[in-house]
């Protein structure tokens, strides 16, 4: 009977290849390849008793180049980092830097005004403060019974 010597990283890569197979596109190539996924920004959620704070945090960007839309139920960001890496002569840059587009949906708890949404953008972070959606509350009315005398 032959020894034969384990080696945990065949193991490794193996699992990597069948998760590739199974997941097609949805995963990078290799592990070397994570800077390529889409990123989306980081959201903080708030709900108080007559509005949603929502927080996002959008790094390195300006105002001018994000796109948000908001219905009654969900809020929609849309935005691109543009690269301003410049290359000259022999120099090379190595970076972790995202640049790229991104597109984020965030499904809100309850219905809001989307008419009268307040936006703020300072420090790399997104504030929508969204009031919530007043429903006309019930209206009790006094029924009089008509008397048969």
């Amino acid at each position: 009977m032959a020894l034969i010597r384990y080696s945990p990283w065949k193991e490794i890569e193996t699992l990597e290849r069948n998760l590739n197979q199974l997941l097609g596109d949805f995963v990078p190539t290799s592990l070397k390849d994570l800077n390529t996924v889409a990123r989306v920004p980081a959201a903080e959620m708030t709900e108080t008793e007559d509005t949603i704070v929502l927080k996002l945090e959008i790094p390195g960007m300006e105002a001018k180049d994000l796109d948000i839309q908001v219905t009654e139920d969900s809020v929609s960001i849309t935005g691109e980092r543009k690269s301003q890496t410049t290359v000259e002569g022999k120099n090379k840059t190595k970076t972790e830097f995202y640049y790229g587009q991104f597109h984020r949906v965030i499904s809100l708890p309850v219905p809001v005004q989307n008419t009268n949404v307040t936006a703020d953008y300072k420090d790399g972070i997104l504030h929508l403060t969204l009031p919530k959606l007043v429903e006309e509350k019930s209206k009790v009315v006094k029924v009089s019974l008509g008397s048969n005398s």
